[in-house]
């Protein structure tokens, strides 16, 4: 048995420890704590405390996305290219996070209240410095192993670190009421201009914990399965829009890319919303609510291993994405129905939604190593960063419609963030926002990754002829 572990570990399927398993995972975790607090919260920030209107918060939102689609493949084929002598691809953790988290903090800064200048130069650097970050962290899964049942485990482990970072950051109104002014009927003001310094120190307190765990990924990954040296010298712009002509999977995963985040970007940045004006909910009952956002992921990510090995991951794909639906209509209709508006109906509503888009959309990061070694195993270079770059730029395409399109149906429904209850269509609007938009996408989604077609038999054959070209070479 050893000895046949050590021949697949020389063929680059390699096993990790549980330290390095949760050191990688460590790093989405970090990413959560930071970027995942600006997804869902920076516009309600924006128009409740910065004092921005929707319509120009959302033609933000669209610009700082067409900005991140002309610099993520410079990134993509730059970390390529690069042999930093910290490693490939973990040295960026470092090397982005820091500026990352220090321009996070400054997003939720209030010292130039009201100035679209301010907010779109630390929003547009917030987001190129995630990018430094976040697609050598994507390449980092495919450089630790080939091995599929590892990367399985590998990305259940991400997912439930990412998700606990989610936790925290969906307890962001307590925090905040921590440090918050208080109303004279003694509760705290999180949500008007008064609020500003509380929002400001809770990030600062998530962006540090952040760089921590950033800092503790880094001394936890060894890159083991990268291009070589000379081959990566070759690397270009050019090569990320090669790859994605003839790539077919590669496709497949960038456009089910662009549709899930597009529905979790939706319906993350319409919760706050949500919640204070169609629900009235308090920060406690804003956070349980949120919380049931993530604690599925506690429940079913480590399940994922086996769940896949019996259904296989196009089951797993069409089960959960159904869930997701079905709780996006279980809470369309408790809204909706008099007799039936009771905050524990939705919480349950809220827990098979996000039971089913949490695992989907979980799972979907494991894909993403299969098609850097079909795009190998057809080409002969194995661009890792060139092919996170890809799905960098989907899936913020898909989280700049999550950005665009919450402000632009506020603007037409007419909400008036100076008003503590909102008109009937306005509340009509935002119940769209949440279960209605990303419900079509769901849809959409399943029938893009019925296209998908590195079943595990597939790729594992794909890995091991490419191990096999490189004993021959």
């Amino acid at each position: 048995m050893a000895q046949n572990q050590t021949l697949n570990e020389a063929k680059g399927f390699y096993k990790l420890s549980w330290l390095q398993r949760i050191g990688f995972g460590s790093g989405d975790m970090a990413q959560n704590l930071i970027y995942q607090t600006v997804s869902i919260w920076l516009l309600f920030f924006y128009t409740n405390v910065y004092g921005l209107s929707p319509g120009a918060a959302a033609l933000m939102f669209l610009i700082v996305r067409l900005v991140d689609v002309l610099w993520d493949p410079l990134v993509g084929a730059f970390v390529d290219k690069s042999n930093p002598k910290w490693g490939k691809y973990r040295s960026w953790l470092i090397l982005g996070g820091i500026p990352l988290a220090g321009l996070a903090v400054l997003c939720f800064w209030n010292g130039f209240s009201g100035s679209i200048v301010y907010a779109y130069i630390t929003y547009v650097g917030m987001s190129m410095c995630y990018t430094l970050v976040n697609v050598p962290y994507g390449a980092l899964n495919s450089s630790l192993t080939r091995d599929t049942e590892e990367i399985t485990i590998l990305t259940s482990t991400r997912m439930f670190m990412a998700n606990l970072g989610a936790l925290i950051v969906k307890s962001l109104p307590m925090i905040i009421a921590i440090f918050a002014p208080v109303a004279a009927d003694g509760t705290a003001i999180t949500d008007k201009p008064e609020s500003a310094a509380a929002w400001f120190i809770t990030m600062t307190i998530f962006a540090v914990a952040g760089l921590a765990l950033l800092v503790f990924s880094f001394s936890q990954c060894k890159e083991r399965v990268v291009m070589d040296q000379k081959e990566s010298e070759n690397v270009k712009v050019s090569d990320l829009w090669m790859e994605f002509l003839r790539n077919r999977p590669l496709r497949v995963i960038a456009f089910f890319f662009i549709t899930a985040f597009a529905m979790m970007s939706i319906g993350n940045a319409a919760d706050a919303y949500f919640m204070t004006y169609n629900v009235q909910a308090t920060p406690v009952m804003t956070t349980a609510f949120m919380w049931l956002g993530t604690i599925p992921a506690f429940i079913f990510m480590p399940l994922v291993p086996a769940i896949k090995r019996k259904i296989g991951k196009k089951g797993m794909f069409y089960l959960f994405l159904g869930t997701a639906i079905i709780g996006m209509a279980m809470m369309y209709v408790f809204v909706q129905v008099e007799a039936l508006k009771q905050f524990w109906l939705l919480c349950i509503a809220q827990f098979v939604k996000s039971t089913g888009i949490i695992v989907a959309t979980g799972y979907m990061w494991a894909l993403v190593p299969e098609v850097v070694s079909y795009g190998e195993y057809t080409s002969g270079r194995r661009i890792a960063g060139i092919v996170n770059a890809l799905t960098g730029i989907f899936f913020k395409a898909g989280m700049a419609l999550g950005g665009v399109v919450p402000g632009l149906v506020l603007s037409i429904v007419g909400f008036d963030a100076a008003l503590s209850h909102q008109t009937a269509f306005a509340e009509q609007g935002i119940l769209w926002l949440v279960c209605v938009i990303p419900a079509v996408l769901l849809l959409l989604a399943i029938w893009i990754i019925s296209k998908y077609e590195l079943e595990d038999d597939v790729i594992d054959k794909i890995n091991m002829e490419i191990e096999a070209r490189a004993k021959n070479a």
